[in-house]
């Protein structure tokens, strides 16, 4: 970024806009620390390393569950045990019920934001987490487990759809790309928290303290969304533009010139308390306006399959969509979620010592590479990242299979790194840019669902197809050609597909169309 850039951004950033972002990435945060939680202590969790240490988590609930004096210490550790025993199929399926959970709060989170509004979503997801987490910590079988791992993941998907959008609304135009990255960011911050964690606390049933502290990021959560406001976007959209304009101006700073942001907010939407200032004969134009950008059908806000059916908006779900399955298919999970189990036999190093390495590498490469969407484009970063992580998919494959160790553990590095240049932070940032206000809830659903369902197919079946391959070929490696097919074929998509849309003012410039207006 040059000197003029930083001075502008300086310029254009509030202390009360970072503490916007700050609190509502703790949902992303979240999704990060749930998606990680069982890496690390999957051994232990599920009974194949017993260790007989004492854990503090324990003894504070037998002591609280104790009711009487005549209380067996045997019931208590039977309603609370150190490990719960499961094969690698269990274990797949108690991991992949967060992506269920994700796919149902990803479905269901956007007509939520789109009619009730961003903040009564983002509060909701805090209440998913709380949930979700107690039951995690709790649990004392693989139902009870992934119970709370589908809350949890309910939570998780509609932050991921949620907060995208909110922060795109909140930002400066300038600025967008670089705070649309935060969303990534705190995804990796909740990935190195959990695997840090577990690096500690994987023994006994000490790692009931990880997925604990999950219930004490969702409160801080939600006590924090009180002193966030609306979206000024979805208010000027939906209720009234005069308030919209008074948040965004607190947003931006008394010195910030709001005029060109505001100027395609019209005041057809207003609050029910400015109504009585309308009612003259005057107002009843104005109010039935339908010529504003922000508007749409039903209300100011389309549903699914209105953008379905649209061709005006096809083209975008299809391009959103397509990039958010590229993020899930070049394979980063198999990395994120299972490198413990997977790495274990193969590398020099202590195989969780290095998944910290990884999420850490993983949340200073996302945050070094944060402005390159606004620099070199949202399309050029996708097509880098995903030319990287298939070549690292390649060389992966074959340091595995020819077991030349350290240069397994330095390819899975840089597999990490190129996703941090443009999959993992662009695809949250396109669907808010390649549709209009009016159907940006619709469309990021869709993608976060698709989104969901890839990585609930890489986290149910790359244990499986990873087992069968090096069964039916020998040795280990074989899975990450699929991952370098899957990444030509997401590039052609990309090259095919997606549009670029740094620069553009709306969707309708970024597709080169005019507006229509029915």
């Amino acid at each position: 970024m040059s000197s003029n850039g930083l001075r502008q951004c300086i310029r254009d950033v509030s202390p009360y806009l970072i503490l916007l972002v700050a609190i509502s990435t703790l949902g992303p945060l979240q999704f990060g620390f749930h998606l990680a939680e069982l890496n690390a202590p999957q051994d232990v969790i599920s009974c194949r390393v017993r260790q007989s240490v004492p854990s503090r988590l324990s003894s504070a609930i037998s002591f609280v569950t104790s009711s009487s004096p005549s209380s067996s210490k045997t019931a208590v550790s039977s309603a609370l045990p150190d490990c719960i025993p499961m094969d690698d199929a269990q274990f797949a399926v108690v991991s992949s019920m967060f992506t269920l959970g994700g796919l149902l709060g990803a479905l269901g989170s956007g007509p939520v934001a789109s009619s009730r509004g961003r903040l009564l979503a983002m509060r909701l997801t805090s209440l998913f987490y709380v949930v979700g987490s107690v039951i995690e910590t709790l649990g004392s079988s693989i139902a009870v487990l992934a119970i709370g791992r589908v809350f949890s993941g309910v939570g998780a998907g509609a932050a991921t759809v949620i907060v995208p959008i909110y922060i795109s609304e909140v930002a400066p135009p300038r600025e967008r790309g670089t705070f649309g990255a935060m969303t990534q960011v705190s995804i990796n911050v909740g990935i190195l928290a959990t695997q840090t964690m577990g690096y500690f606390l994987s023994y006994g049933s000490a790692w009931r303290w990880i997925l604990g502290a999950g219930i004490a990021v969702a409160a801080v959560q939600g006590f924090g969304l009180l002193l966030v406001p609306e979206s000024p976007a979805w208010l000027a959209a939906n209720q009234s533009a005069a308030q919209a304009r008074r948040i965004l101006h607190r947003i931006r700073g008394g010195h910030y010139d709001i005029s060109e942001e505001t100027a395609a907010w019209d005041d057809s939407a207003v609050a029910p308390e400015e109504e009585g200032l309308l009612d003259g004969p005057a107002s009843s134009p104005r109010r039935g306006s339908s010529g504003s950008k922000a508007g749409g059908k039903n209300g100011g806000h389309l549903g699914f399959l209105e953008v379905v059916k649209d061709p005006l908006y096809r083209p975008a779900l299809v391009a959103a969509v397509g990039v958010m399955c590229a993020q899930q298919l070049c394979g980063i999970n198999s990395i994120i979620m299972y490198s413990v189990s997977l790495l274990r036999d193969l590398l020099p190093i202590n195989s969780a010592l290095l998944t910290i390495i990884i999420s850490a590498i993983n949340l200073i490469t996302t945050v070094l590479c944060s402005p390159l969407p606004d620099k070199l484009g949202r399309k050029a970063c996708l097509l880098l990242s995903i030319f990287g992580q298939g070549a690292s998919a390649l060389a992966l494959a074959l340091s595995i299979i020819f077991e030349a160790k350290i240069l397994s553990a330095v390819t899975v590095l840089f597999f990490v790194a190129f996703f941090a240049v443009g999959l993992g932070p662009v695809p949250f940032i396109l669907a808010s840019e390649l549709v209009g206000q009016e159907a940006v809830g619709a469309t990021q659903s869709a993608c976060l669902g698709a989104n969901y369902i890839a990585t609930f197919l890489v986290a149910q079946f790359f244990p499986i197809i990873n087992v069968a391959l090096n069964e039916r070929f020998g040795g280990a490696g074989w899975v990450y050609f699929i991952f370098t097919a899957l990444a030509c074929l997401c590039g052609l998509f990309v090259l095919w597909r997606v549009p670029e849309t740094r620069g553009k003012k709306d969707a309708d410039e970024v597709w080169g169309r005019t507006r229509r207006l029915d």
